[in-house]
């Protein structure tokens, strides 16, 4: 769902400098399954943490400050939610009520503000 929101995001993703031709290339590729897998430890790590997020703040700090020297936008943090929430709702089905979507909405923004925070402050070039 990602790419079919956002196809420009497709470029983020290279690794060992090897470009995808198509998103189905990249879907597939393991590098990114073990991107996936990560982002879905941080989000364990903040349903794990849900009553203390502040102790992930400089963790996920650092990771905002990684993913915006690699060229992320902030706006792409919005696509990724909505993939997130997408992709929920069709695991869930309809145990994914509108409380369960605002309490993810909720943590995903948390975590995407810790992951912001001090954003604009990171020099050009690091």
């Amino acid at each position: 769902r990602l790419f079919d929101l956002d196809p420009d995001l497709l470029p983020l993703f290279q690794y060992n400098c090897k470009q995808f031709a198509s998103p189905q290339e990249c879907l597939s590729a393991p590098e990114f399954l073990d991107h996936i897998r990560k982002v879905m430890l941080v989000i364990d790590a903040a349903v794990s943490h849900l009553e203390n997020l502040s102790c992930l703040e400089e963790y996920l700090c650092n990771l905002g400050k990684k993913h915006q020297a690699v060229g992320v936008k902030v706006e792409s943090f919005s696509t990724v939610g909505e993939s997130l929430l997408y992709m929920l709702e069709k695991c869930l089905g309809t145990a994914f009520s509108p409380d369960v979507q605002e309490a993810w909405s909720k943590l995903y923004g948390a975590v995407v503000k810790a992951m912001r925070r001090n954003w604009e402050t990171l020099p050009e070039g690091d």
